[in-house]
């Protein structure tokens, strides 16, 4: 085994953390990364997108999120070297010469995200891990020399735990799997920036309880309620917060804002700063795609609220100042509703590609036996006072009711206007009316009123 060793700073460098209270730097590699344009640059991308309009408090950013699973990471590394260090290869436990990887892969999980990220990577096609390993394992980055410093192979390594193919379980599983640092960290600094309690779980049990086995990362039987708790604050947390039904129509607004932008920028009928040209023009290249964030893009609609282009002109004034679209929940059997209601729009005077969408949002808050995806092979283990391992929903009847269930609704998204109630009679009243009849009668099962502001 390859030991990774990295010089130490002259002194610990410190940053104040509100959920972690402080994040300990003691690695010249780690603070070097810290330091490197790149991953200055994830200051400038909110961590939840469009969250804000509907938790003023959601501005915080990917910079504070990695440095968190940092520290989540770093503590752990410490509590398997001190209670759970390797004595002979392939006993299962844990190898200190891996703490350093881990927390590099740790640091640099998000590195690939860009502003606004799952909108972005479906409009552009781009997947933020892949771009992330492009940015580790690019000589010409800043990260990729500081992450040499430890060895001429450290930054593939590091690249490859991101990519779940480094062969130890361990590693990967630390930041990539149903109970990782990475979902415990945006899980606690998620909540604690919206404001909710939902995503409050018991942290300092998670780490007393937490430890490795021979396939990954498992908790001992004590700390069983901990983990409920984790599980619980998940599920909430996505019904609540990541699902909400007007920052998913923030989301919709945003992705056909940049849909008819790339669409006008093709027909040479739009201004646009150079830092975006090359995405619309779908012709980029790493060095495009760091110079991309918020404040860019931003940047962008403020020119566009002004287009001579109307509805790229009123789509850039909704994301800008906050007038989502209203919603009402959808189902199989209702869905065959949508193409009148899309013309019923039209009429109206909406273009249904822009001022229309179904969206779906449904999160597994716990699967065992998943076969693909993300969390594939991953379920929690138990481990008893013997050593034998058990499933987490073996032993909890709570997580077993969640086992496997999908949890969310699909949507539909349209204008206000169209439920909207006017004193004053207006000319397509009579438009307004059919579509609140089809919305009523049918119920598309229920739809909410637009709130005051």
């Amino acid at each position: 085994m390859e030991k990774f060793q990295s010089k130490q700073l002259d002194h610990e460098k410190v940053f104040r953390d509100p959920v972690h209270t402080y994040i300990h730097v003691k690695d010249k590699v780690v603070f070097d990364v810290i330091n490197a344009k790149e991953f200055q640059r994830l200051r400038r991308i909110k961590q939840l997108g469009p969250a804000s309009y509907v938790f003023p408090g959601a501005t915080h950013t990917r910079f504070e999120h990695n440095l968190g699973v940092y520290e989540l990471t770093r503590r752990i590394c410490n509590i398997f070297e001190e209670k759970y260090p390797s004595v002979h290869p392939g006993d299962g436990l844990w190898d200190p010469n891996e703490s350093l990887l881990a927390q590099c892969a740790a640091l640099l999980h998000d590195i690939g995200h860009g502003p606004y990220s799952h909108t972005f990577e479906h409009l552009f096609d781009t997947n933020h891990e892949k771009m992330g390993q492009e940015i580790i394992t690019d000589k010409n980055t800043e990260i990729n020399k500081a992450l040499r410093q430890v060895s001429p192979s450290f930054p593939e390594l590091v690249a490859s735990v991101i990519a779940k193919t480094y062969p130890n379980p361990q590693v990967v599983k630390l930041i990539s799997s149903q109970a990782d640092a990475d979902r415990m960290d945006y899980l606690l600094r998620d909540a604690y920036f919206t404001g909710v309690t939902y995503g409050a779980f018991d942290l300092t049990r998670i780490l007393e309880v937490i430890r490795p086995y021979r396939d990954g990362i498992c908790f001992t039987y004590k700390g069983i309620h901990a983990v409920e708790d984790y599980i619980i604050s998940r599920y909430q947390m996505y019904q609540q917060v990541y699902f909400h039904r007007v920052n998913r129509s923030m989301e919709v607004i945003l992705h056909h804002l940049l849909q008819r932008a790339q669409r006008l920028y093709q027909e040479n009928k739009l201004q646009v700063t150079p830092q975006l040209a090359a995405f619309l023009g779908e012709n980029w290249t790493l060095s495009d795609y760091l110079k991309l964030d918020d404040g860019v893009m931003e940047t962008n609609f403020l020119l566009w609220s002004e287009s001579s282009d109307q509805i790229l002109a009123d789509l850039a004034n909704r994301y800008l100042y906050r007038h989502p679209l209203e919603s009402v929940k959808i189902n199989e059997e209702t869905k065959n509703l949508i193409p009148k209601l899309d013309k019923l729009i039209e009429q109206a005077g909406f273009n249904p590609k822009y001022y229309t969408d179904t969206n779906s949002a449904f999160d597994e808050p716990y699967d065992a036996y998943k076969p693909t995806g993300k969390n594939a092979h991953s379920p929690i283990e138990i481990m008893q006072e013997d050593g034998t391992l058990v499933e987490l929903s073996e032993f909890s009847p709570l997580v077993k009711s969640l086992n496997g269930t999908l949890q969310g609704d699909e949507r539909f998204f349209f204008p206000k206007t169209m439920v909207k109630q006017n004193n004053e009679p207006q000319i397509f009243d009579p438009i307004y009316q059919e579509f609140q009849k089809y919305i009523r009668n049918n119920e598309l099962h229920y739809l909410r009123r637009p709130s005051k502001k």
